[in-house]
C-alpha cells in the first residue's frame, strides 16, 4: 500500500479551518482535480455520509467516491476513497499549534486496482504528491482570503 502525508498551517481557530475543508460548495476552489459534485448522501462530513464527485473533462480521475468512515469534530475525518484506478483511505486532521494557528494534515493510503506496484510507486505517487501539495497550497490561500474578508468586515462594522 502506498502512503503519503502532507500538511499546511493556516491562521484562526480549528472550527474555521475545518468549516472550509468540509464546505462542499467551495471544494472547486482548492481541491485538485475537482470538477463538480455528482451525489451527496447523508450528513456530510459525518460518519456514513458519501459524496461522489467528477473531475473536469479529460481528468485523470474522472469520478471519485468518498465514504466517511470516521468523523470527530475539530479533530479528524477518515474517508474511504475510490476512483477508477485506486482504492484507499484519506484522513484529514486538525491540530492547534502553539502560536494559535491550525495544522491541517492529510494522510493518504492507497492501493492500485491493477496490482502494478512499480507503476503505483512511481507515477501515481508522484502525481498524488503534487496534487496534494497544490490542494493544500490553494486551501491555505482560500483560508487567508477568508481571514482578509473577516478583517475587512470588522473594519467596516459600525
Amino acid at each position: 500500500m502506498a502512503r503519503l502525508t502532507r500538511a499546511t498551517v493556516v491562521p484562526g481557530p480549528i472550527s474555521t479551518a475545518e468549516a472550509l475543508w468540509f464546505d462542499l460548495d467551495r471544494r472547486s476552489s482548492f481541491l485538485e482535480g475537482f470538477g463538480h459534485l455528482v451525489v451527496v448522501e447523508g450528513d456530510w462530513p459525518a460518519a456514513g455520509a458519501r459524496v461522489i464527485w467528477a473531475g473536469p473533462p479529460n481528468a485523470k480521475r474522472p469520478r471519485v467516491a468518498e465514504t466517511v468512515q470516521h468523523f470527530e469534530a475539530r479533530v479528524a475525518q477518515t474517508v474511504a476513497v475510490e476512483d477508477d484506478d485506486t482504492s484507499g483511505t484519506q484522513t484529514t486532521s486538525f491540530a492547534a499549534t502553539s502560536d494559535g494557528q491550525v495544522r491541517v494534515t492529510v494522510a493518504l493510503a492507497w492501493i492500485a486496482k491493477d496490482g502494478n506496484g512499480l507503476k503505483d510507486w512511481t507515477l501515481r505517487r508522484h502525481r498524488r504528491a503534487e496534487a496534494l501539495r497544490r490542494t493544500l497550497a490553494r486551501y491555505r490561500i482560500e483560508r487567508l482570503s477568508d481571514l482578509d474578508d473577516e478583517r475587512a468586515r470588522g473594519a467596516t462594522a459600525p
